[in-house]
């Protein structure tokens, strides 16, 4: 039996990424049989803003990777993120069912309903609850309580909201190219399940994922994710300073970071220049000193992007939890200078988010632009319920089952009809 398709579809603000896997024969790690990335077009800021555009570019995405993969993509889950996902937690109570008070999985899936049934606006979507702490009978700390005796039940959840809108269009694109959505997944909650660590999620930590158009945040504390939003700030306004500053066109800009990425290693003095003949942009840039470009152009507005993340950590109330620090992932996170300035203006640890957990056609995939992409298919495996778990799962439901009870109750009934 050939192990299942898991697909996961990246739509952002700069790129569009595409990803195949299948279980590897182990069964621990996910497998990566093809995959695409291209330059996005129709999307800004996280929000798809010409549909048709949007739409050809991803159909171009899928299409190379089942080339890659050999298979054919008709399911995949799919990141959602930017500035219109907001979040808030929730607290859910309900009675244990069972008269010996023995919590069951149903009383739990009740006690997470409970928490979801809040009044949001029409406008808005929940794409995740996710649970973070579980109460039985006053008693706190609980991550699993199945199996468990209490007559109460309590549950504290982290709910994430969208924009039904932009949830809508981009089912949309998908129905159009014949794919079916298995599910919307905050791409700083993939990112997080590609780069952090067991570790980190209990001490505390931040993740940022620094895209094209936009900056998602996730916070963890004590294992479980407290709070998650978006910045509608990215790596593009680095490029549009760059253009601004040397005057040259927005493609050459993108050229000139790159190159610069590729290049920073080898710059020894701050007043070397650099020289970017081979890069043949239009405006004739032969060279410019690596002080005025990171120092004058770019420090500012890196310095900005990591202002604007420490208020929307403090804005969250958990600033006191983390003290993991900051891991950087993301296309941007690649800036020259990423992790130097966010030490000097947070004062906390900070290093760059690279995936892990899975083999195959890995040379490229192994990279911050990628998390996001790896971390759909990683969080895809361990939420999909497969045929494997359902048989797990039958002796608890026979252990539920209460012979003795039920056999009275058989032969109560059919004494009714006996004369």
């Amino acid at each position: 039996m050939t192990s299942p398709l898991l697909c996961a579809i990246d739509i952002g603000s700069s790129k569009i990424a595409t990803i195949c896997a299948v279980e590897s024969k182990d069964g621990d790690e996910l497998q990566v049989i093809g995959y695409n990335l291209i330059p996005s077009k129709g999307v800004r800021k996280g929000l798809i803003v010409d549909i048709d555009e949007a739409t050809i570019v991803l159909e171009e995405s899928i299409e190379k990777a089942e080339r890659m993969s050999g298979h054919k993509i008709n399911h995949a889950f799919v990141s959602v993120g930017g500035p219109h996902i907001s979040s808030f937690n929730s607290h859910g109570i309900v009675a244990v069912a069972n008269p010996q008070g023995e919590i069951n999985e149903d009383d739990v899936m009740r006690a997470i309903e409970a928490a979801r049934a809040i009044s949001i606006s029409n406008t808005r979507e929940i794409i995740e609850v996710l649970p973070r702490d579980y109460i039985v009978d006053g008693q706190p700390g609980i991550k699993n309580p199945v199996g468990m005796s209490g007559v109460r039940l309590e549950v504290d959840t982290h709910i994430i909201t969208a924009s039904q809108t932009n949830i809508k269009n981009i089912n949309r694109s998908l129905n159009d190219l014949g794919i079916e959505n298995h599910g919307f997944i905050f791409s700083g909650l993939a990112s997080a399940e590609a780069v952090l660590t067991e570790t980190e999620k209990e001490l505390g930590v931040v993740l940022v994922d620094i895209g094209g158009g936009k900056t998602d945040l996730c916070i963890y504390v004590e294992g479980s994710l407290a709070f998650s939003g978006s910045l509608a700030v990215g790596a593009k306004n680095i490029t549009n300073d760059i253009a601004v500053g040397l005057r040259i066109s927005l493609d050459s800009a993108e050229k000139v970071k790159l190159f610069l990425t590729k290049e920073a290693g080898k710059i020894k003095k701050k007043s070397e220049e650099i020289n970017f003949s081979q890069l043949n942009l239009a405006e004739n840039l032969s060279s410019i000193s690596y002080k005025t470009l990171v120092e004058g152009i770019m420090s500012p507005r890196l310095e900005e992007i990591y202002k604007l993340i420490f208020e929307e950590i403090e804005k969250s109330g958990f600033g006191h939890n983390v003290p993991s620090g900051l891991v950087i992932t993301g296309g941007g996170a690649q800036t020259v200078g990423m992790v130097d300035i966010g030490k000097k203006v947070l004062g906390l640890p900070i290093r760059i988010g690279v995936p892990e957990n899975i083999t195959g056609l890995t040379d490229e995939i192994l990279s911050p632009p990628f998390a996001s992409t790896v971390g759909l298919i990683l969080y895809g495996k361990k939420n999909t319920i497969t045929e494997k778990s359902n048989f797990k799962n039958f002796n608890r439901i026979l252990k539920d089952f209460l012979f003795d009870s039920s056999f009275s109750k058989v032969k109560n009934f059919f004494k009714q009809f006996i004369p």
